[in-house]
């Protein structure tokens, strides 16, 4: 058995005026993503996902990576991991290159499973649970408004509503409102608008006012006083804050019972989350943008975290990702999985918290899996009751749809063994 062929697709943004026209309630999601497939002489094909600059992920598949793995075995996982790794590390391995990896990785583990003819989490050694439970991520698309919900007074009716609906635990980010944003001197509390939507990225604040701080705190204290403590609530920092300042917000949370803090700080200084743990009872949790295990290592030797979250498509695929939730493990860490990048990813990460041991909760965002995911995927991704499971299929358990290729502005580039010995 070898790789004969390996397939990107991505899709050119509209603009955006023409995008709204299209779809009244829908964020302009597809650009971002780069989706994968790995083809075999069998013709088995495995699909793999990952997100953010999908133009240059796709260069770096088609130019670096893709002549490692044609005409080899899809089944030597770890040898194609350590020899991608190999390659990039001569120059420099997170970013792009990473992401590459991590699409690709998914994808042969799917392909692994469809061969053994198992689910993913069947072959990464069984399940710890038959379901896992999920948190919400309040973002708004489509039917579920979310985001507008929680930041213009109605963060209570919008608990109130996730647990109609069994979900327990919900995710917001009621400071980044109060901190600098990308728009430069004089502007630097107005938003700045990438692909379409208001980012969440922002330069670092060094101080949050008395007032601004309340403000923040109001939008949890809604939600305690319309459902109690039936719903956890976990605060997403998205790296805003330098470490006074997030000292500041951590006391200032912690009278709420919050689930955990998570990335107040950019995930650059490991010691100076030692040091914020020092200041707070508040669990802390770090976080997709800490890629690989290699990148865990200080933050699990050094207590620097209480949960484990990668992200599978961005930091090392399911390869990566089942070494971390093993070193997490090794120290009693309970290990969640980051989506809000789309459904491939969130598949795969659920077959590595259905099977490993110390899987906390999963998260998700029900204005996707409830809209765009179901878009791109044949199967749509089993959520009841607050918790998410996985039928008993091989590989990831679902494709992508069968006119996903034809839709407009998909850009499709494939490299095979014609190709390579053109080279």
């Amino acid at each position: 058995m070898k790789i004969t062929k390996v397939e990107t697709i991505w899709f050119e943004a509209l603009p955006q005026a023409e995008w709204a026209k299209r779809n009244a309630t829908a964020r302009q999601a597809l650009p971002n993503n780069l989706w994968v497939q790995v083809y075999t002489d069998t013709g088995l094909i495995g699909l793999g996902e990952t997100y953010y600059l999908p133009r240059a992920v796709a260069s770096i598949v088609h130019d670096v990576l893709a002549p490692l793995l044609i005409g080899r075995d899809p089944r030597d996982i770890e040898n194609h991991w350590s020899s991608m790794f190999a390659l990039i590390n001569f120059c420099g391995p997170m970013g792009a290159e990473m992401r590459a990896i991590s699409a690709l990785d998914v994808a042969l583990w799917d392909l692994l499973g469809q061969i053994a003819g198992q689910p993913i989490y069947a072959i990464l050694g069984g399940r710890s649970r038959e379901r896992v439970r999920i948190y919400n991520t309040c973002v708004g698309a489509g039917k579920y408004p979310d985001l507008d919900a929680w930041l213009n007074g109605r963060a209570g009716e919008l608990a109130e509503d996730l647990l109609r609906q069994g979900i327990t635990a919900m995710k917001i980010w009621p400071f980044d409102q109060f901190g600098p944003t990308l728009s430069g001197p004089g502007k630097e509390r107005e938003p700045m608008v990438v692909w379409g939507a208001v980012t969440a990225a922002g330069t670092l604040g060094h101080a949050i006012s008395n007032d601004d701080l309340k403000r923040g705190i109001a939008i949890v204290e809604d939600i305690r006083k319309a459902v109690g403590d039936r719903m956890d609530i976990a605060i997403e920092g998205h790296a805003r804050w330098d470490l006074p300042s997030a000292v500041r917000i951590a006391r200032a949370l912690a009278p709420y019972d919050i689930m955990w803090l998570e990335e107040i700080m950019p995930p650059d200084n490991v010691d100076a989350y030692v040091r914020l743990k020092r200041e707070t009872s508040i669990p802390i949790c770090q976080s997709e943008r800490v890629f690989t295990r290699f990148g865990f290592r200080p933050w699990i030797e050094k207590g620097a975290t209480d949960i484990v979250m990668p992200d599978l498509s961005w930091g090392g695929g399911l390869t990566e990702g089942r070494k971390i939730a093993a070193m997490a493990d090794t120290s009693y860490l309970p290990l969640t999985c980051h989506d809000t990048i789309g459904p491939v990813a969130l598949w795969a990460a659920s077959h590595l918290m259905l099977s490993a041991p110390n899987g906390l909760i999963m998260e998700t965002v029900r204005a996707y899996t409830d809209g765009w995911y179901n878009d791109v995927v044949t199967d749509r991704i089993d959520i009841r009751d607050g918790m998410l499971g996985l039928p008993d299929r091989p590989g990831l358990g679902t494709k992508l749809q069968p006119d996903f290729f034809a839709r407009p502005n998909a850009r499709i580039e494939v490299t095979t063994e014609e190709n390579l010995k053109a080279w």
